[in-house]
This record gives C-alpha cells, structure tokens and sequence, in this order.
C-alpha cells in the first residue's frame, strides 16, 4: 500500500515510521523546509506541498490512500476552517480528478466535537455538541469527510482522537507541581493514535465511519496525578476545583467553555475491530517517562 499523509507531523512521522517498518509505502507531505527534514529523518519520503494549493499538489504521487493529518499549531477557528475544510476539500478535488485517485480517506480528528457531556461516556453515537468555534469547524470537516465517497469517490473514515501524549508531549511537570484542577482525562499515546490509523488502513476497516482512537481508561486529573506523584517519588500536587479555576478570572472564554467540558471517551469500537494497544492505559504510557523523570531528579 501506498499512503500519502499530508501534514505529516508528531502522529504522522510515527505513522509513516509504522507503516514503512510494515512493508508499505509512506510520503509524507510538508510544507516547510523543517517538516521535509523531519520526514526525511524518520526515514521515508518526502514531498513538499500546500494543501491550499492545487498546482503544488501534483507533485504527490499517485497513492491507495490519504490520511489529512494537518494541524493549525493551536490558531483560531478561522485557520482551522482553511486547514481542516478548505484543505481537505482542495485536496479531495485534485486527488478526485487523477486518472488513479486514491480509493480512501482517513481524517484525523479530535473528541473535542462531543463538547461537555457532565462526565458521561461517549462514544460514535454520541451526539455531538461543540462548545468553541473551532469545535465546531471540525465537526463540520469530519461531515466532508464521511460524505468524501458519495462526493469525490474517495471513501473517507474519521479517526477521532482524544488527547495525545508521548515523548515530547508528556507534560510530567504539569501535573507534578499542580496546582491540577479537576475533570476528566481522555488520552492515547501517539504510538497508538498513528497504530490505529494503520490498522484501520490496512485492514480494510471502517470506510465511511468514526471511529474513536482513545485508550482503555478515563481518569480523573486528580487521580492522574496522584499515580504520576506516587511513580515520581515525590509529594502529591496541590488541587484546585473548577470553580477556584474559574475565581483565577484570567480564562477567556474558550478557555472557560474547555475547562467546563467533562466526558469520558469510550474505545468499544476500535477494540472490537480488533487493535491491539501498545500503551492499554497511562500506565504503560507514562513509565519510560517517569523513569526518566526519576533519574534526573535522583
């Protein structure tokens, strides 16, 4: 299998890396000298592109499947709507029109789009509820790419990823010295998230779906990081509510609707498609971590 993954950033140098280590064919696409290098550096093809830009798309080659990983660096719901939905569709109607267009597309999303739901579980079928405007644009890419077979003859699959975390993205210090303000924690570790975006490809599964990419276990902030104080050998943070959070008055007001959401993602689905989890829960994901952690402060 040949796969484009365009955006090509922290989950999809990891999916690159898996998939090439697999026997497929990855290319990743950037459009910055620094994203080429990074590709290139994690050992599989390299194309430098804008995926706002039809003429400089060409240079992709033909591929079996897309995987839109794009990401607005944290910008508003502005950039996000010409990323996630101006992007994808330029990038639909130019791979649409190729005398061998890619049969699938997988969009990496975010459980952002559930919105707060009192700390009740989630799960597909879960109504969506966006509570920010950017929320809001990526439920409207995820309905271009589930409607991507009947409009471009392009099968599209949602992954829907909770938080991610892993080297680089582990924030120990965060929770370490708090203070840790309480909620919910949906995470999956980036080995995952890029695992199941693999498997879910090269097995042929859940073409014109969501699926949610979220580990096997929900967990209090609070309770989070208690076990991350306990691994660390060191005092447990102070904590605060969301109410003394909120007292702070320096939120904005989508920082305020974030810090008000609560939910629990459920992953009944990806596993009774039969992935198999590298890091089951923060447990597992958060040892190598931790262990580091313990050596520099020892």
């Amino acid at each position: 299998m040949r796969v484009a993954i365009l955006g090509c950033g922290y989950v999809g140098l990891e999916l690159g890396r898996q998939l090439t280590e697999a026997g497929h064919e990855a290319i990743g696409v950037r459009r910055s000298d620094d994203g080429i290098a990074a590709i290139e550096g994690s050992g599989f093809t390299a194309v430098q592109a804008d995926l706002l830009d039809a003429d400089s798309l060409a240079a992709i080659p033909d591929v079996d499947a897309l995987v839109y990983a794009a990401s607005t660096g944290g910008r508003g719901a502005d950039a996000a709507r010409r990323i996630y939905v101006d992007g994808m569709r330029t990038v639909l109607s130019h791979f649409s029109e190729r005398e061998d267009p890619p049969e699938r597309l997988v969009y990496t999303s975010s459980t952002g789009v559930h919105g707060d739901h009192d700390g009740d579980l989630v799960d597909e079928e879960t109504p969506l509820s966006p509570t920010t405007p950017k929320t809001e644009v990526l439920v409207e890419a995820e309905e271009l790419a589930l409607g991507a077979g009947e409009e471009f003859g392009i099968d599209g699959t949602v992954a829907r990823f909770s938080g991610l975390y892993g080297p680089d993205r582990y924030r120990l210090e965060r929770y370490l010295e708090g203070p840790v303000t309480e909620g919910y924690l949906n995470m999956v570790h980036g080995e995952d998230a890029a695992g199941a975006v693999a498997y879910l490809l090269t097995e042929d599964l859940a073409r014109g779906e969501v699926v949610q990419v979220t580990d096997d276990e929900p967990v209090s902030k609070w309770t989070f990081a208690d076990w991350l104080a306990e691994q660390a050998a060191v005092d447990e943070p102070p904590k605060q509510t969301i109410e003394e959070r909120l007292a702070q008055g320096d939120l904005s007001d989508a920082g305020e609707r974030r810090l008000r959401t609560s939910k629990r993602c459920s992953n009944e689905k990806l596993r009774a498609l039969g992935y198999e989890f590298r890091y089951p829960t923060f447990r597992e994901g958060y040892r190598h971590a931790v262990d580091l952690y313990r050596q520099r402060h020892a």
